[in-house]
């Protein structure tokens, strides 16, 4: 028989295990969606700069973003990380989370943030919007955010993680954003890099063989009318026929190339 006293602290031991199983995750899942969490790196920003504020790395230095869809996304100025990297030598240093969840500051430009809308950057120097279109974003929304007011901005939950993301392709965007992807093809998996190549190669060629085409009767056309001036009428018909047909040829073309994108 073991002792009274040691199976007391078998059992204590094991009620320990159980709290930290099964109650300590859930709790602590419950906080981790209301305080910021992750990892902070000390930069210098020569601007003035806010809690929340959407910071961009460029050739010039660590800046508030200022552009849609900015390239150079890096992180959300934090004043609470969980981690921080912190260089004291730098001036005007600031911590900007780079992963992790922070507050960030949005508004509505681009309408109102539900709870899993990807944010990305904005005209707005350091403030975000929910993203409706291909190109590189900050993170994703982990509450939502309403204002009538796009002028205003507020601070919500942001899980960050700035990366290129590629929307659905059946979401439907208008041709000429949709085309100038295909510049970012090395952003993208393989096969969407290919799918956005070929399509902007369709495109491409359509034109080319379109303006090839109508030029080469075009020039037909006018030799044609100073020889016979008295059938211009009818090499005018012929050429206006020409131009029917080369734009229906370009038209082809870029339906070729929309329906690679979107299927």
């Amino acid at each position: 028989m073991l002792p009274e006293k040691f199976l007391f602290k078998i059992a204590n031991l094991l009620l320990i295990i159980f709290l930290l199983l099964f109650l300590q995750p859930s709790a602590l899942a419950q906080d981790s969606q209301d305080t910021p969490s992750g990892v902070a790196v000390s930069v210098q920003i020569n601007e003035d700069v806010a809690q929340g504020d959407i910071i961009s790395a460029t050739d010039q230095g660590y800046n508030l973003s200022k552009i849609e869809y900015d390239t150079s996304i890096f992180g959300v100025v934090t004043q609470n990380p969980a981690f921080v990297l912190e260089n004291t030598a730098i001036a005007n240093s600031y911590p900007v989370a780079t992963s992790g969840t922070a507050q960030a500051r949005v508004s509505t430009i681009n309408g109102a943030i539900k709870k899993g809308d990807i944010i990305t950057s904005s005209k707005t120097p350091g403030v975000g919007i929910k993203a409706t279109r291909n190109g590189f974003v900050l993170g994703n929304a982990l509450e939502g955010y309403s204002n009538s007011d796009t002028s205003k901005a507020g601070t919500i939950l942001v899980s960050i993680n700035p990366h290129f993301n590629n929307l659905n392709p059946s979401t439907r965007t208008d041709l000429v954003n949709t085309l100038k992807n295909a510049g970012t093809a090395i952003y993208l998996s393989p096969l969407e890099a290919l799918r956005y190549t070929i399509a902007g190669l369709t495109a491409l060629i359509a034109f080319i063989f379109g303006f090839f085409f109508f030029g080469k009767i075009s020039i037909k056309g006018v030799e044609a009318l100073g020889r016979n001036p008295l059938a211009a009428r009818s090499i005018e018909v012929g050429v206006v026929g020409n131009v029917i047909l080369t734009l229906i040829i370009i038209g082809i073309g870029l339906g070729i190339a929309y329906l690679i994108l979107i299927l």
